[in-house]
């Protein structure tokens, strides 16, 4: 997973912008929506899929459920991610804001 992730800044570039960094932010909240709302869906077709007893005993069901175990595994450790990334991004803005108010003055 870790060579899906790729620098979408440059930070020492001196024309990395404020509004590039909000833009970046809002697309990962955006996105982490979209996950967290993919993992509902996958949740609760694994709930279906529990709750039907002859489904749950044949071995076809048995492999799309450990499928669907691991793809949940891997969203959350991707919505995990995402949070982390945003709460960083946060730092980085705050830190911002902090020092364009002291260097205003």
């Amino acid at each position: 997973m870790a060579d899906d992730i790729k620098e979408v800044f440059n930070f020492p570039n001196p024309e990395f912008t404020r509004e590039d960094l909000i833009t970046a932010l809002n697309e990962m909240v955006l996105e982490y929506r979209k996950l967290s709302h993919s993992l509902e869906e996958v949740n609760a077709e694994k709930e279906s899929c529990a709750t039907s007893a002859e489904l749950v005993g044949s071995s076809n069901m048995q492999d799309a459920l450990s499928k669907l175990e691991t793809e949940n595994a891997e969203l959350r450790s991707r919505s995990e991610e995402m949070i982390y990334e945003n709460q960083r991004l946060s730092s980085i803005i705050s830190s911002w804001t902090r020092s364009s108010a002291s260097l205003h003055k």
